[in-house]
């Protein structure tokens, strides 16, 4: 049986895949096959315990015995170039076995320059290795091969190679949003595609090189909500004043049949305060919090019957000082009972459909008592201006008791929050099916260090 194991490796800031033989460390909990005796260390051993530490000096030759592993040149084969002889064809794996009958492969590491590290398995018998995620086109890798011979004693191989450029042109970039800057913290990172992606083997390619990482750091997963956009979320909220950062190791990496990997722009943001506004709207009320602290009580009015207000956690998505908000927007027809036209201030969106937060000063007769408006959520002037000057991009805002639907997660603003965190890690090619925790290259860090 094979055995893979993932960490990160220290300051690649990369999955680092590795593949143990069996007879790896034992703290893995992998089981030993039998090993042939080492006979000269053996025999060495009993003889210094029979005659004494002074009385008996073993062969200088012995290398079991030595700390500095042994040349395995001419112990392995790979199927690379040799010399200057050429470029390895990026379209195929990469293979490493052993010479002869005796000796075996006890591990194999391949990176390339930027620090990439190529995932692989080692056959039971140490005997073949070969690599299981795609070699990058275009690349320079570096690969250190660990043996040990019949008689245990440890040896090491460094190998170098080039790969040459990708046999189709066809390239998938990335673009993360959203732009720099600070934000709230329900705001969820994205990944636009340049060119759809459908098949999971692809997928799974796509999402385990876009990388997402924050301080402090917290759990989280991709979700793809097409054939071409991804969400990045933690399980829970970002955390108040984290530093999250989004970059991509696809270049040159082959995705799929005649598609590899582009430029992908690396992302920079920041969170502020942790900022939730909390509307009730069967009591009218809205109540707004910083870093869980209540911090202002804000009589509102919401949806009536026929345009309810959507539940749900909402992502704010941008503000505008003046907004000229129409009833034909949302298919009202102009001259009916319900037809409106009306200059809005300290307008802050929710929804890309044209929910808001807003100033209504012709409705302050039912605030806190009433719910009139045609989905928007209405305060006063100066409570509007508060809110405006108070949140900004990705801060949450939550309603509940509306007679309305729940947001939807996708395709109407950031709803990404009202799918709960199974629901959300269905939609990874890498952890959905997967028991929840952490992802594999976390799990690894416990990998002990090889001899």
């Amino acid at each position: 049986m094979n055995h893979t194991v993932f960490f990160r490796g220290a300051g690649a800031g990369v999955e680092r895949p590795t593949v143990f033989h069996p007879s790896g460390p034992r703290a893995l909990g992998l089981s030993a096959p039998p090993r042939r005796p080492v006979r000269t260390a053996v025999s060495c051993a009993l003889l210094v315990a029979a005659l004494g530490a002074g009385s008996v000096a073993c062969s200088a030759d012995d290398r079991a015995l030595s700390a500095e592993p042994y040349d395995a040149a001419d112990q392995i084969a790979f199927n690379g170039p040799a010399g200057d002889s050429g470029k390895a064809d990026p379209d195929k794996p990469l293979e490493i076995t052993t010479r002869g009958s005796e000796g075996r492969i006890t591990d194999v590491t391949a990176v390339d320059a930027t620090g990439r590290y190529l995932a692989g398995e080692l056959a039971a018998d140490g005997r073949r290795w070969h690599s299981t995620s795609p070699l990058a086109a275009e690349a320079h890798y570096t690969v250190r091969v660990s043996t040990e011979d019949e008689d245990g004693a440890p040896g090491r191989k460094m190998l170098s190679f080039d790969t040459g450029k990708p046999t189709a042109k066809k390239r998938l970039d990335v673009t993360f949003g959203p732009k720099a800057g600070e934000y709230g913290v329900g705001q969820p990172v994205t990944a636009e595609l340049s060119v759809p992606v459908k098949d999971k083997a692809s997928r799974a390619v796509v999402e385990r090189a876009l990388k997402v990482d924050s301080t402090p750091a917290v759990e989280g997963a991709w979700h793809w909500v097409d054939d071409k956009e991804l969400h990045y979320r933690p399980k829970e909220y970002w955390p108040a004043d984290a530093a999250v950062q989004a970059h991509a190791n696809l270049a040159g990496i082959k995705i799929g049949d005649r598609l590899w990997g582009g430029n992908a722009k690396p992302l920079s943001l920041t969170t502020g305060d942790r900022v939730v506004a909390v509307t009730d709207a069967a009591a009218h009320s809205m109540r707004v919090y910083r870093n869980d602290e209540e911090i202002k009580q804000i009589p509102v009015t919401t949806g009536k019957p026929g345009f309810e207000t959507r539940n749900g956690v909402k992502v704010v998505l941008g503000k505008e000082y003046f907004v000229r908000m129409r009833g034909t927007s949302i298919g009202i027809s102009e001259g009916s009972a319900d037809s409106y036209d009306l200059p809005v201030y300290y307008a802050t969106r929710v929804t890309w459909s044209g929910e808001y937060v807003h100033a209504a000063p012709w409705s302050t007769g039912s605030q806190g008592s009433a719910n009139v408006s045609h989905g928007c959520t209405g305060m006063s002037t100066a409570n509007a201006e508060w809110f405006f000057k108070n949140f900004r991009a990705g801060d949450i805002v939550k309603v509940e008791n509306s007679g309305g639907d729940t947001m939807a997660p996708f395709g109407n603003g950031f709803g990404d929050w009202n799918l709960d965190w199974e629901k959300w890690r269905t939609g990874s090619a890498l952890l959905g099916g997967t028991p929840d925790g952490p992802p594999p290259a976390d799990r690894a860090r416990l990998r002990p260090e090889s001899a």
